[in-house]
């Protein structure tokens, strides 16, 4: 006589995987809670945010807070759902899949720098690439690749985005110092040319980059820019030997 087998097994811990729970406090959204969450990590940083700090900030206890939202995790996979909204992905289908997908990788960009916290937190924020944003930006970028002719377009865009989310991550966390110490970024980098200069002089290959040194003194935002386009060119330069001749 066979006998069955019953297994429990544990819930995937997402806010997409689970059933939204209903709440009796209107005064209180989930929405107002992730706003408040993304004005915290953008003025303070992942580190600051607590349930408690935005409770208080909200004018509600973190009890209340989890009637919404279950565990911090689940606000960090709302918070880069929200923001992936701001990602803009050209249509499919143009003329120019390069100009395409260089502006799409400059909107990441732009969104990853006005959101410092969202490149550290991508690859923690569990499923967040589950959310309706973030899954409405993937779609776009499929059918973009596809559309250009990419035989495995999941894979160009990977080449794609490693690559911006890199430079992105380095950038904002470079932004993220700047800010602290409450100077302009070219004066920032004027303070520190003198102390890289003395420490790069007994390196031949280091200090023949002293002119682009003090090119990013003079401007350092436009330097910034030139360097992401230039690595993004290199890596669509090798996409294109992909494409079908």
């Amino acid at each position: 006589m066979s006998r069955s087998r019953t297994t429990d097994k544990s819930p995937i811990p997402s806010v997409w995987t689970r059933e939204q729970r209903r709440t009796d406090q209107p005064a209180l959204s989930r929405e107002a809670i992730v706003r408040e969450a993304i004005a915290m990590l953008d003025a303070e940083g992942i580190e600051a945010l607590s349930m408690r700090k935005l409770g208080s900030r909200l004018n509600a206890g973190a009890t209340s807070l989890y009637r919404h939202v279950a565990t911090k995790d689940e606000l960090m996979e709302l918070a880069v759902d929200e923001v992936a909204a701001e990602i803009h992905v050209p249509p499919a289908g143009g003329p120019d899949w390069r100009a395409a997908v260089t502006e799409a990788a400059g909107s990441f960009r732009t969104t990853a720098l006005r959101h410092p916290w969202l490149t550290l937190v991508l690859g923690q924020a569990g499923l967040a690439y589950l959310g309706p944003n973030y899954m409405s930006f993937s779609e776009r970028l499929a059918a973009l690749f596809t559309a250009a002719g990419f035989p495995e377009p999941s894979r160009a865009i990977d080449a794609v985005f490693s690559y911006v989310i890199g430079m992105s991550t380095t950038e904002a966390a470079w932004l993220t110092t700047v800010a602290r110490s409450g100077e302009t970024e070219s004066d920032f980098v004027a303070r520190l040319l003198p102390a890289a200069q003395q420490a790069s002089a007994g390196y031949d290959h280091l200090a023949a980059a002293g002119p682009e040194t003090s090119a990013q003194a003079a401007d350092p935002a436009k330097l910034r820019d030139d360097k992401f386009a230039y690595g993004l060119e290199v890596v669509l330069d090798g996409l294109a030997l992909r494409l079908p001749k």
